[in-house]
C-alpha cells in the first residue's frame, strides 16, 4: 500500500497522468482496492484459525491438568486447597486462551507486518532505515527487563485470585455452619479483604503492565520522528522525492504500530507467563504414592466366580501421617484377616482405626513394615487393582450432583438397572429412591442436598455393595442412621458380608458385637483381641466400654 501511494503522489499527479486522463491514479486505486481485498480474507482466515487453536489449547490443557490432578494423593491436598485448583482451571487457562486465541494472533500479524515493513524500509532508504534499526535495538532491552517484572506480578496476581476462589467455595461448602453461628458478616469482610488484596496486585500488575507500554512507544515512536526528521531535510535539499518520503514514513509508521501493539503482546505473554507456571506446577507434579507394576489376583478371578474374601496382613506397620510427623498414628502394628473374616477395629478417636484403612487403600505407605494381600506387598500392586478389590463405605457419605441411578451405579459402571435396584434393596435405599420425584432418575443436588444425612449413607452402601469387592470397609458405615435404619442397614451388611473380608470401624458396640474378631486400638497400637463374648470375659478396655454403652442403651 505505501508503494502504490508513492506511485500516486510521484507519477499520479504528475503532468503525464493528466495528459492520460488520470489512467494512473485509476490504477493506484485499483491496487488500493486489491490489496484490500486481501487483507480482509487474510485477516479473516488468521482470526478463524488461531481462534480455534486457542480453544483447542485450552480444552487440551484442562483435561491434562484436571487428569493429572485426580492422580494425586492426599499428600497433595494437605498443602493445595480445592479452590486453588479450579482457579488454576479457570481463570489460569483462560488467560492462555486469551494468549493464544487474540495476543499471539495479533503478536504474529504485527510480527510478519514489522518484518515486512521494516525489509521495505531498507529497500526504501537503507541509510535511514538503519538509524531506525539501531534506535530500536536500544530500546528493546528496557522493555524486556520491564517484562519480567510485568510476570512476577501477574503471577502473585493470579495467587490472589486463586486465594479469593478458594475461600468462597470453602465458605459455600460450609454455609450451614455460617448461618449456624451467625457469621455472614464475618464471612463477607474474609472474603472482600480477600478481593481488596486481589484489586491490589492487579492494580500493581496493571501499573507496570501500563508504564511498560507507555515507555515503550515513546521510544519507538521517539525513534521514528527522529528518522523522519532525516528524512524532510533530505526532502528539502533534494536528495528524496516528496512520494519516496511519503512511502518511508508509512513503512515507518507500520514499524512503529507493530512494535507497539508487539510491546502489549509482550505484556500479555508475560501475564500469561505467571499463569503457565502455575499450571505447569500441576502437570509437573509427581503423587507420592506410585503405582506397581503386580496385578493383585483374587481368588476364583480365573473361573469368572464372584471373589469370596481375601486375606490382609499388617506386618510391624508404623506409619506417621506428613503433617504430623512427629506424632504416630501407628506404631508396629500387626494382625492378620483370614479370608472371609469380618475384623472390627475398636477404640477412642485418634487410636488409628480410619488410619488402618487409609493404608490398605494406599492413600498413603508406611513408613516401616509391610502390608500384604493374598501374601503381596500392596506397594507392589497396581493401584487399580489394589483399590478396584476393595468396597468402601466412609463415614462421610458423598453423593454426587446426579440422579440417584448414577450415584449407585458409581461401584460398577456396567451394572445394569436391575443391579443397581437391587444394590438399593439390600441397603434399604430402596423404599425412599421410589418416594422420590421421579424414583431412581431423580436429581439428587450437589453434594445430595436432597437427602437426609441416613439417606446418603444409605445410597453409599448400595454404591459399595454394586462394586461386589472381596474386600469391604466400613468406617462407621451406619453412624449417621436412625435405629429403624440401623438395623434394616445391617441385616444387609450382614447378608452381604458372608463370606466377604470385611474390616468394620465402629463406635457403637452394638454394631459389631457379632464379629469374628474384634481389635482394640489405643495410640496405634493393638492393647486387646478376641470376641465380643472374650473381650467382655478379660475385663479390659473394650468391657470398659460395652459396660458404658449398654447401660446408657438400658436406661
Amino acid at each position: 500500500m505505501p508503494l502504490a501511494l508513492r506511485t500516486l503522489i510521484d507519477q499520479g499527479f504528475s503532468s503525464a497522468s493528466f495528459e492520460s486522463g488520470g489512467a494512473s491514479v485509476n490504477k493506484a486505486f485499483l491496487i488500493f482496492f486489491g490489496l484490500s481485498i486481501l487483507l480482509a480474507i487474510g485477516t479473516a482466515v488468521r482470526f478463524y484459525c488461531v481462534a480455534w487453536l486457542g480453544e483447542r489449547v485450552m480444552a487440551d490443557l484442562r483435561g491434562a491438568v484436571y487428569a493429572q490432578v485426580l492422580r494425586q494423593d492426599p499428600v497433595f491436598f494437605e498443602t493445595l486447597k480445592t479452590g486453588e485448583v479450579l482457579s488454576r482451571l479457570s481463570s489460569d487457562t483462560t488467560l492462555i486462551q486469551t494468549l493464544i486465541g487474540t495476543s499471539i494472533s495479533l503478536g504474529l500479524r504485527n510480527s510478519l507486518l514489522f518484518i515486512g515493513s521494516l525489509s521495505l524500509m531498507i529497500y526504501t532508504s537503507p541509510s535511514l532505515a538503519l538509524v531506525i534499526i539501531g534506535l530500536l535495538l536500544v530500546v528493546v532491552l528496557p522493555i524486556l527487563l520491564m517484562g519480567k517484572r510485568v510476570r512476577l506480578l501477574s503471577r502473585d496476581s493470579q495467587d490472589r485470585l486463586a486465594d479469593t476462589g478458594a475461600l468462597a467455595g470453602e465458605t459455600l461448602g460450609a454455609m450451614q455452619v455460617v448461618q449456624a453461628f451467625v457469621r455472614e458478616d464475618l464471612e463477607s469482610r474474609r472474603y472482600q479483604n480477600a478481593t481488596d488484596d486481589a484489586f491490589d496486585s492487579a492494580i500493581k500488575r496493571n501499573r507496570s503492565r501500563a508504564a511498560l507500554t507507555a515507555f515503550s512507544i515513546t521510544l519507538i515512536f521517539g525513534s521514528i520522528v527522529f528518522v523522519l526528521w532525516l528524512g524532510a531535510n533530505a526532502v528539502l535539499s533534494g536528495d528524496m522525492s516528496a512520494g519516496l518520503l511519503t512511502q518511508f514514513m508509512l513503512y515507518a509508521a507500520l514499524v512503529g504500530g507493530s512494535l507497539g501493539v508487539i510491546s502489549e503482546v509482550y505484556g500479555d505473554i508475560q501475564r500469561a507467563a505467571g499463569a503457565t507456571d502455575r499450571l505447569l506446577e500441576l502437570l509437573e507434579s509427581e503423587a507420592v504414592i506410585n503405582s506397581g507394576d503386580q496385578v493383585l489376583i483374587l481368588p476364583n478371578q480365573a473361573a469368572n466366580q464372584d471373589c469370596n474374601g481375601v486375606t490382609v496382613t499388617f506386618n510391624n506397620v508404623s506409619f506417621n501421617y506428613p503433617s504430623r510427623p512427629q506424632e504416630p498414628a501407628l506404631s508396629n502394628l500387626s494382625f492378620s484377616i483370614a479370608a472371609g473374616e469380618t475384623v472390627a477395629l475398636v477404640g477412642p478417636s485418634g487410636a488409628g482405626k480410619t488410619t488402618v484403612l487409609q493404608l490398605l487403600l494406599r492413600f498413603y505407605d508406611p513408613q516401616s513394615g509391610e502390608i500384604c494381600i493374598e501374601n503381596e506387598p500392596t506397594r507392589n500392586l497396581t493401584l487399580d487393582s489394589l483399590r478396584g478389590a476393595i468396597g468402601l463405605v466412609s463415614q462421610d457419605s458423598f453423593v454426587f450432583s446426579a440422579s440417584a441411578m448414577d450415584n449407585i451405579r458409581y461401584g460398577n459402571l456396567s451394572a445394569s438397572d436391575s443391579d443397581v435396584q437391587q444394590a438399593a434393596e439390600y441397603a434399604q435405599a430402596d423404599s425412599f429412591i421410589q418416594r422420590l420425584p421421579q424414583g431412581y432418575n431423580t436429581y439428587l443436588g450437589e453434594r445430595g442436598v436432597r437427602l437426609s444425612g441416613g439417606q446418603k449413607q444409605r445410597i453409599s452402601i448400595a454404591r459399595a455393595l454394586l462394586k461386589n469387592p472381596p474386600l469391604l470397609l466400613l468406617d462407621e458405615a451406619t453412624s449417621s442412621l436412625d435405629t429403624e435404619s440401623e438395623r434394616k442397614v445391617q441385616i444387609a451388611l450382614d447378608r452381604v458380608m458372608s463370606g466377604r473380608t470385611t474390616l468394620v470401624i465402629a463406635h457403637r458396640l452394638a454394631t459389631v458385637v457379632d464379629a469374628d474378631r474384634i481389635l482394640v486400638l489405643e495410640q496405634g497400637k493393638i492393647i486387646e483381641s478376641g470376641t465380643h463374648t472374650e473381650l467382655l470375659k478379660s475385663g479390659g478396655s473394650y468391657a470398659d466400654i460395652a459396660a458404658m454403652q449398654f447401660s446408657t442403651n438400658d436406661q
